[in-house]
């Protein structure tokens, strides 16, 4: 069947495509859905093809492994509450890295098997210029893995120790964004720490490439590889974690990416890359939000603006009661409505969009403001409002909603804190000064819903909580949100 391989190859490039035009649609959320679907037959494309390849062992193994992780992905996404999206990104996008390490193990280690086979005695040293001398044998006939250049030795490296780090580093994520982890963990000379796990790492992975392939070297390698990235994430601030999410989507990307090109597999590569493109200008994009540098993404303690001072400010929190914050946004002509991560918690976007509806009907202007970091992963608050059916054209991103809150008679915040405090623009002390935030502070009047009179994940007071505008709705997201419905429906029309 000379035209397999010619069919197969042609099935990759479909699947490639539908990856880029996938990737294309998920970009808006009215085409989203749509994306996820083409993106999704791609793979399976890709899937059957490489169940054709020739000389393809193990298919009973392959098939039960997917089986088994196309059932345990379909019931835990089934089950997951949008709340918990999150950490299960971050737990998926780890398995991606880790499969990428595993196939870079593989590699490693089928050479290492090969040349004791092959090459010389289980107890020779394993010497380089020695590898291709066995006339009996040459280099390649009893494992394929053989007939890889240094080029591609060094490329499955490296797509390892990145798929190591993302991996170890998205469990950390994972437990951190589930609960298990609440803290952080710092102690002094931990950047000097990490970088010399770092490079250690880097320098067993030269060796490797060099023709040093021990066994212990290898071990070596995978364990300083993952432990550089539990190190790297455990000082991770809740503030910080958007950017850590899409930081190991762009390492899983790249990883399985560069195993692609061991592999020689095309669907790999170009899935990769898009990935990993796709993932590096997320991380830009929350840097920016954020106002950290990349180097200080990559190279600094993650959780720098965590745990920041308290802040000085004057004046007093004002509470209000629902029944009056309903009249006064009934009374309304515009009234934006900025979530956070409070209202993930309290599980309140379907009754925030129920009041939004009502207010709606009596002729009010509505809009939701969405900030880049909102939430515990980029696009958690667009998720959220969509799961509610809030409209696409009712959410406003921060560049578009800002120049409005002039103009705007209510901004209602539910669970946002950091992502709205104005000491980001008028305090060059604060931990956040620089971090581009929603204006809220600049409408004619602003109520927030919050539980209590706590600090945000920055760690810091609030100034828009002070501020004469602001008046306080304490109690839950949800309970609030519902008190509001109960009194805008009492209020006459």
């Amino acid at each position: 069947m000379s035209w397999l391989p010619t069919l197969i190859k042609a099935c990759y490039f479909l699947a490639a495509l539908l990856f880029i035009l996938g990737l294309k649609r998920m970009s808006s959320p009215r085409t989203a859905r749509g994306g996820i679907v083409w993106a999704g037959v791609g793979m399976l494309l890709a899937v059957l093809a490489t169940f054709a390849l020739p000389g393809m062992h193990n298919r009973g193994l392959i098939l039960a492994a997917v089986v088994i992780g196309v059932s345990a992905a379909w019931w835990t996404g089934r089950r997951v509450a949008m709340t918990a999206m999150p950490q299960m990104v971050a737990l998926y996008n780890g398995m991606g890295g880790g499969a990428a390490a595993a196939i870079g193990a593989a590699e490693l280690f089928g050479h290492v098997q090969v040349l004791r086979q092959v090459v010389m005695p289980d107890t020779s040293p394993l010497r380089p210029e020695s590898w291709a001398t066995d006339g009996l044998h040459p280099i390649g006939t009893v494992l394929p893995l053989t007939s890889l250049t240094p080029l591609e030795l060094g490329l499955g490296v490296l797509g390892a120790l990145i798929g190591s780090v993302s991996f170890s580093g998205s469990l950390i994520a994972f437990a951190k964004l589930q609960g298990w982890l609440d803290k952080r963990f710092v102690f002094p000379g931990q950047r000097l720490v990490n970088l010399l796990v770092l490079l250690a790492a880097v320098v067993c992975g030269v060796m490797l490439v060099g023709g040093h392939l021990t066994m212990p070297l290898i071990v070596a390698f995978f364990v300083l590889a993952l432990l550089f990235g539990l190190m790297m994430t455990l000082p991770i601030g809740g503030a910080d974690m958007p950017v850590v999410i899409s930081l190991y989507n762009a390492f899983t990307g790249l990883a399985v990416a560069f195993e692609g090109f061991v592999l020689g597999n095309e669907a790999m590569i170009i899935a990769g890359m898009v990935v990993g493109a796709a993932g590096t200008l997320l991380t830009q994009l929350m840097a920016k939000a954020m106002n950290r540098s990349i180097g200080n993404v990559l190279f600094g303690s993650f959780g720098a603006v965590a745990g920041g001072a308290a802040q000085t400010i004057e004046g007093a929190q004002k509470p209000i009661e629902a029944s009056d914050a309903a009249v006064m946004m009934a009374y309304a002509e515009r009234v934006v409505i900025v979530p956070g991560y409070g209202m993930a918690v309290a599980q309140a976007q379907h009754k925030v969009w129920e009041f939004a509806k009502l207010l709606i009907s009596r002729g009010v202007k509505v809009k939701f403001a969405i900030h880049p970091v909102a939430g515990r992963m980029p696009g958690h608050m667009n998720v959220l409002l969509a799961e509610a059916g809030v409209p696409y054209d009712l959410i406003a991103d921060m560049d578009d909603i800002n120049p409005e809150f002039p103009n705007t008679d209510v901004a209602l915040v539910i669970g946002a804190n950091d992502v709205v405090n104005p000491v980001a623009k008028t305090d060059p002390a604060s931990p956040i000064y620089g971090m581009p935030i929603l204006d809220v502070s600049l409408a004619k009047n602003v109520i927030v819903i919050k539980r209590g009179r706590g600090t945000g994940f920055a760690g810091i007071e609030n100034a828009l909580f002070y501020a004469d505008n602001t008046r306080m709705l304490y109690g839950d997201g949800q309970a609030a949100a519902g008190e509001l419905v109960t009194q805008l429906k009492s209020v006459d029309g």
